[in-house]
């Protein structure tokens, strides 16, 4: 190999370093080896805001951490996932390890996509359980389910568990034939049920007062904090069986270890000042607390509950 006058000093440099780590091997060991810092990350579902929702709960994923990993500073983390297959895609690639989410959203995850399992029942807005509520205008042309055919309903928004799956199934359930309608004065077939989606409560309760649809749905907990004035000018036509207002699930690889931690810490969070304070911070969570029958009896509600009739 022939070196240039150029290449000379730098060979020359070389040279000595291999020559010194050769003298000094352990100078090699004493550079600083970079280590991965601890941490669980929290996965939530929303197809806007998300900045928003991550800063949301932000505190009570750090609290987790902390507690997670006293050993060490473990971190904790939020990822908000547009869609119900994209969160089930990060559990899958382990970028998400904990989630939290109304029934629906969690069968399709766990059963459906089989990304993962069961841990608690969380109360959000301070409710265990919740159902869903097919209400019309009290001074309208509908009243009973049997005039809904031929006519327009108006759900929530469809990602909605009390908004939309838990009543179109109950519909479906009792004989009724639903079908996507684009507009509101869309002619719909005597023999079926049109809808279409509110996207948000508000919405949802002018197009019943306005007489613009024949029935809309919504959450038992949020009807009752509908204004009296409101409520007045509602008529409640049916309601569906009871479920849980939101439930925590776990990757399913997710080590055992790591999970009963996880558990205790969340079940235990409304003791504490600090914890309690989170909490109410979080959409007004009161507490965690275990599944009613366990995993296996909570899986077969969901299941019994969502599989198609």
């Amino acid at each position: 190999m022939k070196l240039s006058r150029h290449n000379y000093p730098k060979f020359l440099l070389l040279l000595f370093l291999l020559i010194f780590s050769m003298h000094h091997p352990q100078a090699a060991a004493q550079t600083p080896r970079r280590t991965d810092t601890p941490s669980i990350t929290l996965g939530l579902v929303s197809a806007v805001s998300h900045k928003e929702i991550e800063g949301h709960f932000r505190d009570l994923v750090g609290y987790v951490a902390q507690r997670v990993f006293a050993d060490s500073d473990g971190q904790g983390n939020v990822v908000v996932a547009s869609t119900v297959p994209e969160l089930a895609k990060l559990l899958g690639e382990k970028k998400v390890d904990f989630f939290m989410e109304s029934p629906y959203p969690t069968y399709v995850i766990n059963n459906v996509h089989g990304a993962g399992s069961l841990l608690l029942r969380r109360w959000k807005g301070g409710k265990a359980e919740y159902r869903s509520l097919i209400a019309t205008a009290k001074d309208g042309a509908t009243s009973r389910l049997q005039d809904l055919r031929g006519k327009i309903i108006a759900f929530e928004d469809a990602e909605s568990t009390s908004g939309y799956f838990l009543p179109k199934l109950f519909l479906q359930r009792n004989g009724f034939k639903l079908s996507p309608v684009s507009t509101l004065n869309a002619a719909v077939p005597p023999s079926e049920v049109g809808y279409i989606f509110a996207q948000t409560q508000r919405n949802l309760v002018d197009l019943l007062l306005k007489g613009q649809v024949a029935a809309g749905t919504l959450s038992d907990d949020d009807y009752e904090m509908l204004d009296e004035r409101t409520k007045a000018g509602l008529n409640v036509l049916a309601q569906t069986e009871l479920l849980p207002r939101h439930l925590v699930s776990v990757r399913k690889d997710l080590a055992m270890e790591l999970i009963e931690r996880l558990s205790q810490i969340l079940r235990t969070m409304h003791e504490t000042e600090a914890g309690q304070k989170i909490l109410r911070n979080a959409d007004n969570t009161l507490k965690f607390d275990l599944l009613p029958g366990g995993e296996e009896a909570m899986r077969r509600r969901l299941l019994d509950t969502f599989q198609r009739p």
